[in-house]
């Protein structure tokens, strides 16, 4: 039987826009969303530059009489899609592997002004440093925990018919990482294994879902997925706070 509350899950990401905005706080959100601005911008000329490659070739291949010459822009129009797919989940990855290590003490600075209480003893940029190959490793469990389960989905979506149910399977398991993914911050802080975390999310799975459905779809927005990084991982620290936990956790 699922657990947990769906449309209380949907508030936490709300939640975070509000916190990524409190002083104490700000600092953390402006130097990782820098890097993401820089990621974004670099992202988007170079796979500009491979299309527009790619385009030309093509119209240097066809017959200069052929209709298709006159519809690069068509083309123009597919890359759009393309990049919006890519950006959607690919850019999120490579943000959250660039600034995880600034992400884990956001999470931490969250829940001290959510608590009033520390959640360790140390902290400061030297601990950001210190923390850098724990949070790399994190993200590197993060997508070895993803890629078999998407493999599975992409291949079941090869099937006709089925390839609808697919669809839906789709989105309700990228809901279910987008919570992994940013819940794992305050995880960590406290020194909780991934294995443990899936068990305590598992035992609150509407909550999660609920959490994770915004940020799987404004994910898929340009420009917007630049804030919704850092607020999800307010809103997730918000989720670990207020969240009981039904589990016994297997700390590490």
């Amino acid at each position: 039987m699922l657990q947990g509350n769906f449309f209380k899950g949907l508030g936490y990401l709300g939640e975070g826009f509000g916190l990524i905005r409190q002083p104490g706080l700000r600092l953390f959100v402006i130097v990782p969303l820098i890097l993401n601005i820089l990621l974004f911008v670099a992202l988007f000329w170079l796979l500009a530059e491979v299309f527009a490659l790619m385009i030309a070739g093509l119209m240097a291949w066809l017959p200069d009489w052929t209709w298709l010459q006159a519809m690069d822009w068509l083309f123009w129009i597919l890359y759009g899609a393309v990049v919006l797919l890519l950006f959607a989940y690919g850019f999120v990855i490579m943000a959250n592997l660039i600034g995880s290590p600034f992400y884990g003490f956001l999470s931490e600075q969250t829940e001290r002004y959510l608590t009033g209480q520390e959640v360790s003893e140390e902290g400061g940029w030297m601990l950001i440093l210190k923390d850098v190959p724990r949070a790399l490793w994190r993200e590197v469990q993060k997508i070895a925990y993803y890629l078999p389960r998407a493999l599975v989905l992409f291949a079941i979506g090869l099937i006709p018919v089925v390839n609808l149910v697919a669809a839906v399977l789709w989105f309700i398991f990228n809901c279910w990482m987008m919570s992994l993914q940013y819940v794992d911050y305050p995880a960590d802080n406290h020194r909780v294994s991934f294995p443990a975390l899936r068990r305590r999310l598992g035992a609150r799975r509407l909550s999660a879902l609920g959490f994770g459905l915004p940020v799987a779809l404004l994910a898929m927005v340009p420009v917007v997925n630049l804030f919704v990084v850092p607020a999800a991982v307010c809103g997730a620290t918000a989720f670990w706070v207020k969240e009981p936990d039904p589990t016994a956790l297997v700390r590490h």
